[in-house]
């Protein structure tokens, strides 16, 4: 299964006395693939480092660069699908070029995506990716 996670999802997953824990262990035992690209990543680290600190995010985006099922993407075209935060098209560019099965943000900008025929863009909540995987 080819995952795009939405920055806030990752991050709430992993605390681990966090309820979304089995997300961040699903990735570690390579129960799914997580896709990313340039600009998912830098967002990834900037946000790791306002929440926690220059350290734990160095760590953290050092893992996902060395997971084997962590798969970079390279994005050539920008669809922009998203109106309201421009900034939130390229989880969705991402996801389009990597053929994800899913994209998973509880992110309300995302559910504009549900009335776009082409390209489509499969969206899960958290709760329903969070089913998926247990």
């Amino acid at each position: 299964m080819r995952i795009v996670l939405d920055t806030n999802i990752l991050l709430v997953s992993i605390p681990k006395q966090s309820k979304y824990r089995p997300i961040f262990d699903a990735l570690i035992e390579k129960k799914f693939t997580l896709l990313i690209s340039n600009e998912i990543l830098t967002e990834y680290e900037e946000i790791f480092s306002q929440k926690t600190n220059q350290a734990v995010s160095h760590n953290i985006v050092k893992m996902l660069l060395t997971l084997t099922n962590v798969e970079k993407i390279e994005i050539h075209f920008n669809w922009n699908l998203i109106k309201v935060d421009k900034d939130d098209n390229k989880f969705v560019d991402c996801s389009i070029a990597g053929n994800a099965h899913y994209l998973v943000s509880n992110d309300k900008h995302f559910d504009g995506l549900k009335t776009i025929e082409f390209p489509e863009v499969p969206l899960l909540k958290v709760e329903e990716f969070l089913q998926l995987i247990e």
